[in-house]
C-alpha cells in the first residue's frame, strides 16, 4: 500500500483528492496538511511514502517549494510529487530544486495521477508533459535561457521593485542588478521593464 499525504490549503480540493486516490486498491491519503508545520508534523506522524503537494498554500504562508525543503530535509524522508495549476519556468525550477521528485498539473486525469504516485513511489521522474517541454527547451543548444538568477530578478520586476530594493532582495550590488537587467532585455528583445515583465508572463517564465 502506497501511503499519501496531501498538501493544499483548499478543504475541497483535499477531499476531492482523498476521494479519488482512496478508491483505488493500492492507494491510500493517511494524512492533509495546509501549510508547512502541519505538512512537516503529519509526515513525522504518517510516515508516507509520497506527499503530494501544491505549490500555492496561501497569502502569508510559505509556498510548496519552502515546504518540500522542509520535507526532504526529514530523516528518510517521503518522494514529493508536486500538483498544481502553475507550469511556469520559476515554479518549475523551484520545485524541482527544493527536492520533488515530479511535477504534475491539476488538470491531469486521475489515471494519470495515480500512475505518477505509484511512480513517484518507486523513486521514478514525474514530469506533465507541458513541463518536461519546458525543461527540454532550456537545455536546447543555442536556445535563449532565462537563468535562474534572471527569473528571480523578473519577479522582483514583475512586483515594481526598483533597482535598490531589488539589490537587497538578492544580496548583490546595484551593478549587478543592471547586469541581469541588461542581459534579460536582450534575451526577451525588450527595452522596458514594463516590457520584460509582460514578454516573462507571455513566455510563461513567471506567473501573470
Amino acid at each position: 500500500m502506497i501511503r499519501i499525504v496531501l498538501v493544499d490549503d483548499h478543504p475541497v480540493v483535499r477531499a476531492g483528492l482523498r476521494a479519488l486516490i482512496d478508491g483505488q486498491d493500492d492507494l491510500s491519503v493517511v494524512g492533509e496538511a495546509d501549510r508547512i508545520d502541519r505538512a512537516v508534523a503529519a509526515v513525522e506522524e504518517h510516515r508516507p511514502d509520497v506527499v503530494l503537494m501544491d505549490l500555492s498554500l496561501g497569502d502569508g504562508h510559505p509556498g510548496g517549494a519552502e515546504v518540500t525543503t522542509a520535507v526532504r530535509g526529514l530523516p528518510e524522508p517521503p518522494e514529493v510529487l508536486v500538483l498544481t495549476t502553475y507550469d511556469t519556468e520559476s515554479d518549475i525550477l523551484r520545485a524541482l530544486e527544493a527536492g520533488a521528485r515530479g511535477y504534475l498539473l491539476k488538470d491531469a486525469p486521475p489515471d494519470e495521477l495515480f500512475a505518477g504516485i505509484r511512480a513517484t513511489a518507486r523513486g521514478e521522474t514525474v514530469l506533465a508533459s507541458s513541463v518536461a517541454a519546458t525543461l527540454v527547451r532550456r537545455t536546447t543548444p543555442g536556445a535563449t535561457t532565462i537563468t535562474e538568477r534572471e527569473v528571480e530578478v523578473l519577479e522582483l520586476l514583475s512586483r515594481g521593485l526598483g533597482n535598490k530594493e531589488m539589490a537587497r532582495e538578492l544580496f548583490v550590488s546595484q551593478a549587478t542588478v543592471k547586469s541581469h537587467l541588461s542581459h534579460i532585455y536582450t534575451k526577451l528583445g525588450v527595452d522596458t521593464r514594463p516590457g520584460a515583465v509582460a514578454a516573462a508572463i507571455e513566455r510563461r517564465i513567471i506567473r501573470a
